[in-house]
Parts: structure tokens; sequence; C-alpha cells
């Protein structure tokens, strides 16, 4: 239940709080006071679209906050709500929702900030508003369908999602089949191509690093002569076999000068020590060089079996890489492709039974759901039709039809026939109206007026209130095209609503406003420059100044104020057996 509403910068309201109990409240007020702002600041807290035009001018921001009572759907909610980081605190949970002049819009739900869609998640279980454009959205099919599938139940429902699964499973199917058939001939020209290029790397049988390391072997036997003439002149300059000064012999030398004066000072000493190390390495570099030239043989043959290994190589990596590890790579990929290629035919086969077992699935689905959905049309239409004569409209009759559709090869076989199908089920569901004795239904969009379809949405609503109970209700302006008997009875059955659950209601009716437990007004002043408006709870007194404004326009005519206070007690009145 809805215990508080605070309303800052919105539309025309600068700032009000709107406190609210149990039962039936309604809000009233001139025309263009703002009472819609009221359900625009309920949308918001329930995650609705955020629209920076309705910041108040000269505000940097517009918020609206919601204190929520959440009752016996408490532990399932403080869980949720657990989970995001937030608190309860006394079974009450705080949502907020705040819009920037700029049109950034945070979502708030028990003191941290969250998504707006996770607004909804919160209180969609908890309140319910049905705003003038859902009368519009009831003329539709699809809506239609789902208040039945609504007042069904939870079998239906469960039946209605799981089709849904089995639909999107067996469209995917459908779609990967369609594909597959579509594109066999690209598939075997692919294959073809994959086929050839891993005959040719495999005809060459390359090794991981094989390309670098012939390289390497073919700069080596290209050079040979010129690479020993350097290695051979290399170990004359280090170790001369004809005599000549050599950097062994000059180091020796050297070393053995410091060796003559080591007693005489420990630094000499240590240099002298140094050039023995280094005439050690001397000696063992001239050793690997004397072996590397004399390793160094031309070997025309090898050179060219060398040359042409590269060239087979250079082939490979010209088409399937930049080097041969990327060919060896793309030989690997390219080998379990060709497989699922070759598999073509055997893929279509396994996608055909898998698509003709989700249609068997599916269509057992299907069957189930409309069974459901005709059990609970009639059902439907008898709740609807005795409401309706509770709402002044007596010999009226709601009919709910439940049809399928032949569809000829593209349909889905059930029970003998090929029905056209969607991803809600096989059925069409359309709500029919005779509003007088004898009439014939009519669709709703071709039936009824505005007063009727405003009753019949009213009717429909609480009969799903029935099944799918929330404890807060929201309806603006339910009884537009209304007026008379009609409006009275509008009340009356809003009044009867209101013993079970919490409803709000924004109306322009005397009628309506006088079956109200709280009435409240929106007043609307002017500093000449600006327009505010406020929430005010009225008393008695107020309470039949306001009514008789909204009966004759006058707030001070004796005639008018006893016109309402004569409706008022009336209401009352008719409330008294039933309470």
């Amino acid at each position: 239940m809805l215990e508080e509403l605070r309303i800052t910068s919105l539309g025309v309201i600068d700032e009000s709080v709107l406190e609210l109990g149990p039962g039936l409240t309604v809000i009233t007020g001139e025309t263009g006071a703002g009472k819609t702002m009221i359900v625009t600041a309920l949308g918001l807290l329930l995650g609705g679209r955020a629209d920076s035009g309705a910041v108040r001018t000269g505000a940097k921001a517009a918020r609206v906050e919601g204190l929520v009572n959440l009752g016996a759907a408490g532990p399932t909610l403080a869980t949720k709500v657990d989970d995001l980081g937030g608190e309860i605190e006394d079974g009450r949970l705080l949502l907020a929702r705040q819009i920037s002049a700029e049109g950034r819009s945070r979502a708030y739900a028990g003191g941290v900030s969250v998504p707006a869609a996770t607004l909804s998640g919160l209180a969609d279980p908890l309140v319910a508003v049905h705003g003038q454009s859902d009368q519009h959205r009831l003329l539709q099919q699809t809506a239609q369908r789902d208040a039945l599938d609504s007042f069904a139940g939870r079998k239906a429902l469960r039946l209605r999602d799981d089709y849904a699964e089995c639909h999107r499973r067996l469209r995917a199917i459908e779609a990967e089949l369609a594909e597959v058939v579509e594109t066999a001939r690209e598939r075997a020209r692919e294959a073809d191509l994959l086929r050839f290029g891993l005959g040719e790397v495999e005809a060459v049988s390359p090794e991981p690093g094989e390309d670098s390391a012939l390289a390497t072997e073919e700069a080596r036997l290209g050079f040979a002569d010129t690479l020993r003439t350097a290695a051979e002149q290399a170990r004359e300059c280090l170790s001369s076999e004809d005599g000549a000064t050599d950097a062994l012999g000059t180091t020796s030398a050297a070393r053995k000068l410091l060796d003559g004066v080591r007693e005489h000072d420990p630094e000499a000493a240590g240099l002298a020590d140094r050039l023995a190390e280094v005439s050690y390495l001397l000696s063992d570099v001239a050793a690997d060089v004397s072996s590397y030239a004399s390793s160094l043989d031309t070997d025309p043959v090898r050179l060219a079996a060398v040359s042409e290994r590269r060239a087979a190589l250079t082939g490979l990596t010209r088409k399937y890489g930049e080097t041969i590890d990327e060919v060896l790579s793309w030989a690997q990929t390219a080998s379990r492709r060709l497989l699922d290629l070759d598999n073509t035919d055997e893929h279509i086969d396994a996608l055909r039974r898998d698509r003709d077992a989700h249609r068997g699935e599916l269509a057992g689905l299907g069957a189930a759901l409309s069974a459901e959905r005709r059990k609970a049309a009639a059902r439907l239409g008898k709740v609807v039709t005795s409401e309706l004569d509770s709402l002044a409209m007596p010999h009226a009759t709601l009919t709910i039809t439940v049809r399928q559709t032949e569809a000829g090869d593209a349909g889905l076989p059930v029970d003998g026939r090929r029905l056209r199908f969607g991803p809600t089920g096989l059925d069409e569901v359309e709500f029919l109206l005779a509003a007088n004795k004898g009439a014939e239904p009519r669709p709703l969009n071709k039936g009824a007026s505005g007063g009727e379809l405003s009753r019949v949405m009213l009717a429909v609503e609480v009969a799903l209130a029935a099944t799918n109970p929330v404890p807060t209700f929201v309806f603006d302006e339910v009884d537009a095209g209304v007026g008379g008997k009609a409006a009275v009875e509008v009340g009356r059955r809003l009044a009867m609503l209101a013993r079970h659950a919490q409803v709000l209601v924004v109306t322009h009716l005397p009628q309506v406003a006088a079956f109200a437990d709280q009435h409240v007004v929106v007043v609307k002043s002017s500093d000449g420059s600006v327009t505010t408006s406020g929430l005010t709870a009225l008393d008695d007194e107020s309470r039949v100044k306001e009514l008789s404004r909204m009966l004759a326009g006058l707030e001070d005519s004796d005639t008018a104020i006893a016109h309402a206070q004569e409706l008022l007690d009336t209401a009352q009145e008719a409330r008294t057996p039933t309470r």
C-alpha cells in the first residue's frame, strides 16, 4: 500500500506531500490544475520514461518519492532490495526518481541508486496504474489477449511462457536450416578451396619455425667462402701460426711485465691477474674461430636443396600466412571448417529432425494454451457481464472469442489442421460487446461508445483484480465519457473494489468523488507570473464545497451546496450496508 507521495518541481506542482490510507482516495481539481501530475509522478516511480519537459520551469530537477508498505509482499521484495544493497525499514520501502532539466534521470530504491527498470520490477506487484490511454489499448487484440491470459491464471501464463520459449528455439532452428540450405553451393565451393589449400600444405609438410631456420642456413651456405676467409684472418689476428704479432702474444707480454712488479704494488698484481684471464679467453676464442673456419665448406648441392625448400615454403606463406607457424595455424582452422562443411547433408538432416520435434512440442503447448484460454474466456465473459450490470449497463453482454486461422502449408500441424501461429500462441482473442438486449455482439472498437468503453475497462480490471490482486490501484479518469446514473455506479464499484485494495482515482465527476474515503483537491494558485499547484486533503465542510464546484462550478451557491450534500449523503448511505 502506498502511504505517502512527495512531489517536488514536477509540472505545475512546486512541492506537495500526499498522505494516503486504505480505501478509496479521489483526487479532483479544476482543469489544468495538475491532477494528471499525480499519475505522472506514480508512473515515474514505476520506472516509466523520464521527460525533462515535466520539470517545473526554473527548477534544476524534479523529484518524486513514494513510501510503500510492502505488506504480504515484504519477504520477497526484501530479498530483492537487499541484493541491490538497499534497506527496508519497518516493512516500508522508499522509492524515488529524480529528473534533471537537462534530461538525466536517476532512480533509487531503499536509499541506493538503481536502474529505472529495477523500479518497475519492484513496484509492479504493488501498484497497478491505469490511465486514459489504457481504454484505447483495450481496443487492441494484443491487449485483450494479455488480459485473458492474466485472468486465466498461473497455468495459462506458464504455458504461454513455455510456448514462447519453444517458438523462439523453433525460429532459430528454421533460420539456421534456411541459411545452410541456401548456402549449400557456396559451402561446397568453400570446401573445395579448403581441400585444395590443405593439399598444398600437406604436400610441402612444413615444420614449425622451418622457414626461419632455412633462411639462416641459406645465408651461411651462400657466403661460405667469404665467411671462411674472415674467420681465418680473425684467427690469425688472435693467434698467428707464422710467428707474426698477434693479440694472444701481446697480451701475454703485457701480463709478464706486470707480473715482474706485482710484489711492489697490489694494484699491479691485480692488473696482471686480469690480463691472465684475458689470455685464457683469447685462447678459447681463437680455438672457436679456428673450429668455425674449418666447418665452413662450400656445398652447392645443399645450397640448392635449401633454396628449393625455401621456395616451396614461400609459396605457402604467400597464400596462407606471414610465417610457416601462421600457415600451420590456418591449416588447423581449415581442417575443422572442412569437417563442418563436409557434414552439410548430415547437418541439414539433423536440423530438419530438430525442427519437426520442436513443431510437435509447439503444437502440444499451443493446443493446451488454447484450451486454457477457451475455459478462461467463458468465465471472464460472465464476470465482466456481471460487473457491467453493476455499472448501469444491465443489458450489456461481453463475449470473448478464441479462434484459430487456417494457414495452409505454412501453418503448424495441430489435430489434423494447419494453423497460423506466432510467439504468443495459435489464437486470436477478441472482446465482443452487445451493449443492449438483442443487439449483435461487435468488437469493442466498433460497438462501444467512450462511456461504455470506460466501464468495460473498469469491469475487466475488477475481474483481473480477483485473480491477480495488487495492493494499490490507480485510475486516471476511468470515468471519461460517463455521467448521470452510470457515474454513480462507477463510484459505487470503485468503492467496492476499495474494500479489498487501496484505490486512487483522478476524476472530474462528483458522483464518483462522493464515494471517497479520502478526498484530495489539487489547488492552483498564481502570483501573476508563476502558476503553482498543491495538494490538500479536505474535511467534511470543504468536501461539500468541492463537490458543489464540480456540480455547478459554484462553491458558495446554496443550491449547489445542498445538491452536493445530498449527493454525499446518498453515496455514504449506499456504502453503509456493505461496510
